[in-house]
């Protein structure tokens, strides 16, 4: 027997049948529909991962910081908490890792080696904790030993780091290969070899921060920047008695810690504007600098120099000392302490300095106001009172207008 005709929807709906157009419409608006989804997922998924962790004690501290993954969030409660911290944190761009403290009762990290280290650290940000008594660094931050600058995105906020060494190399913050940085609003007060250290860094800045000198405490340097460190902005900072260079802009850095390893200066593009001096033996030091910017600052009375420019790493493939700027910053200095306002060492390009618009003003010598420097300065005020206002600590308050 013959089989029936077979009657199908498209029979009596042609519009529905097979390759017509209404199909292929509602095929693509699925699809799409489905590419949407997916995508939403793909977003929603990270979030949906990440994870507040709190610290309330060291074994807590210690296993939200191992657990810590991108987008997490460690909490640190009120309290001390012991030093030797070390976890190897590595967050992303946008889902960084964050470590904070309480920001009206910080807690304390006492004591160890490096109060708290992140070797290999990539986004992290610490912020509201009170780093104390290490006996090496307080708080150290490095590329892993890799010497390639990889740990990037550190952020730096809200952080006081005190009492460390007392003496040798033992630094308040140690920053090595580090890049995309910036520490903010924080506060280092008795140290042994410098307040921050950075070796190799780049492309970071320093603001609002305070830089205080201490009793029993070396405290060589201020802020060093060296071993190829470039692009790095400090600025509206406070610097009370911060050591023999507040601002060391170079140094003396072995070959084998350079980033780049063929670097051919100390620090490079490095700018100093807008802070406020207080005694040291000098503000600022130019060691193996090629190019750097110190301006709008206010130094007032250093013990013995008011700026250095000096050569360190004597290697045939760094550059001399050469290219520095300093304009328009207010200097109130006294004879008695300070007989030569500019140091000059040997090795180094001094003629290759600027100096433009500065204000110099000597209270116990006003007709020795003029210093001597290693260039002709252009439009430079001399024995002229600048009327720079001091706190109630005898530190400048803000830059006279």
């Amino acid at each position: 027997m013959r089989e029936a005709p077979r009657v199908t929807e498209s029979a009596f709906h042609p519009e529905r049948s097979e390759g017509s157009p209404a199909i292929e419409r509602q095929r693509s608006f699925a699809a799409l529909r489905m590419t949407l989804f997916l995508l939403t997922m793909l977003w929603l998924a990270p979030t949906a991962r990440a994870a507040e962790r709190i610290a309330t004690d060291d074994e807590s501290l210690r296993e939200s910081l191992r657990a810590a993954r991108p987008g997490d969030v460690v909490r640190i409660r009120p309290g001390t908490y012991r030093g030797g911290v070390s976890a190897p944190l590595v967050g992303e761009k946008d889902r960084p890792i964050v470590i904070e403290g309480d920001e009206k009762v910080l807690p304390v990290i006492d004591g160890g080696g490096s109060g708290i280290h992140l070797p290999g650290a990539a986004y992290v940000t610490l912020r509201n904790l009170h780093l104390r008594g290490a006996t090496g660094n307080g708080l150290n931050i490095d590329d892993g030993g890799d010497m390639d600058g990889s740990a990037v995105g550190i952020v730096i906020e809200n952080v006081r780091v005190s009492d460390v060494g007392p003496r040798g190399n033992t630094d308040g913050i140690k920053l090595s290969g580090v890049r995309d940085f910036a520490i903010r609003n924080c506060t280092v007060e008795g140290w042994g070899g410098s307040a921050i250290d950075m070796v190799g860094c780049a492309d970071g800045v320093i603001e609002g921060c305070a830089f205080r000198g201490k009793g029993g405490f070396e405290q060589a340097t201020g802020p060093q920047l060296k071993g190829g460190t470039r692009d790095v902005i400090i600025r509206e900072c406070r610097f009370d008695r911060a050591g023999g260079r507040a601002i060391n802009v170079g140094g003396s850095t072995g070959p084998q810690y350079f980033r780049p390893l063929d670097a051919n200066y100390e620090a490079k593009d490095i700018t100093i504007e807008r802070n406020v001096f207080r005694g040291g033996q000098a503000a600022v030091a130019f060691v193996g600098v090629d190019g750097a910017t110190f301006r709008d600052n206010v130094v007032h009375e250093p013990d013995k120099w008011v700026l250095r420019i000096l050569q360190e790493s004597r290697d045939a493939r760094f550059v001399p000392c050469r290219n520095g700027i300093f304009e328009r910053n207010v200097i109130v200095y006294r004879r008695s302490a300070v007989r030569t306002a500019c140091n000059i060492g040997p090795g180094t390009r001094p003629e290759s300095f600027t100096f433009t618009g500065n204000t110099w003003w000597c209270p116990d010598a006003p007709q020795q106001s003029k210093p001597d420097l290693p260039a002709e300065e252009k439009q430079g005020t001399y024995g002229v009172d600048p009327a720079v206002k001091l706190d109630d600590h005898g530190l400048p308050t803000t830059r006279p207008k």
